[in-house]
Parts: C-alpha cells; sequence; structure tokens
C-alpha cells in the first residue's frame, strides 16, 4: 500500500521535550482532542498553535516525548495538525503512544540539520526526507510495517475497529 507523502513547514524544539511541555498537565481534565489540540505546546511556545498550520512538522532533538506515559501528548498534536514529529530518539513510551494515536514519527539522527521554518517532504515508501530548503535528502530508521499499518489506520483503535469489521 502506499502511503502519502507528508510535506510541512518545520517547527523546532530542542532536546527533552517532555510531555509537559507538549501538553501541560492543567489541561488533563479532558479527553477532547480538539481541546487539547489548543495548547499543544503552549508551554515550550505560547504561540504555537497560532503559527502552525495544520500539516506542518515538528523537528527536535534528542529524547522528544520523554516524561510521564500519558497519551494526551500525541493526541493533542495530531489533533492541533501536527502531521509528523521528527527527532533523534523519542522515549519508548511516547513512541508508542504516538504510533498507538496513529501520529506519524520518524527517527532522524541528523534532525539537528533542519532548521525552523525550512520546508521538508516526507517519502514513507522511500524512506526518505528531504529538506527543499536546502536541498538535501535523509535516510530514516524504517518504521516497521505493523506500525506503519496502524498510522495509515490512524492509530490502534480505528486499526482494531477495521479488523472487527473484516471478520480478522
Amino acid at each position: 500500500m502506499q502511503k502519502a507523502n507528508i510535506n510541512g513547514k518545520v517547527w523546532r524544539f530542542g532536546k527533552d521535550i517532555d510531555t509537559d511541555l507538549i501538553i501541560a498537565a492543567r489541561y488533563l481534565n479532558t479527553s477532547d482532542p480538539k481541546e487539547l489540540a489548543k495548547h499543544v505546546m503552549e508551554d515550550a511556545d505560547p504561540e504555537f498553535v497560532n503559527k502552525m498550520s495544520v500539516g506542518d512538522v515538528i523537528v527536535a532533538d534528542e529524547n522528544f516525548g520523554c516524561g510521564s506515559s500519558r497519551e494526551h501528548a500525541p493526541i493533542a498534536l495530531k489533533a492541533a495538525g501536527v502531521a509528523a514529529v521528527v527527532a533523534p530518539t523519542f522515549a519508548r513510551i511516547f513512541y508508542r503512544n504516538a504510533f498507538n494515536m496513529g501520529l506519524p514519527i520518524f527517527e532522524l539522527p541528523e534532525a539537528s540539520e533542519i532548521n525552523e521554518g525550512d520546508k521538508i517532504s516526507i517519502d514513507m515508501d522511500k524512506g526518505t526526507i528531504t529538506n527543499e530548503t536546502t536541498n538535501k535528502t535523509y535516510n530514516f530508521t524504517p518504521i516497521p510495517p505493523f506500525m506503519q499499518e496502524l498510522i495509515d489506520a490512524g492509530g490502534l483503535m480505528s486499526f482494531a475497529q477495521k479488523e472487527i469489521e473484516e471478520g480478522k
């Protein structure tokens, strides 16, 4: 199955962006994705949701998503319209939660070479990220096929529902 490419403007964040910076604990009294989306990255950049556009990409340094295991973090990012997150490394629980929620994330050791405002395209089939601004292409760590299926389905719950409907 051919996956769609992701094309977006880059928003840069540093290392050790924890789940409290992605969505602050004060907003965890709701699980409504639309409400969470209003506050995504608010403590890291108070104007982020007003500046970004649907389809934009977050590029960060190592250990993105560290901290608590809350699923609200990838839910908020996805609901805000963030198309993907690119970083050299992710906290393992965030990595799994992101795929479970249908948010594509890509491990790229050279993420620090990509600057805020750059335009990038991600080709999931070829396993490449191209910085359209600098015309440089990078290979990312491939996403395992089952996890690609989770992304294609929109997350684990949607995937499971589809499997049930198909009698699998």
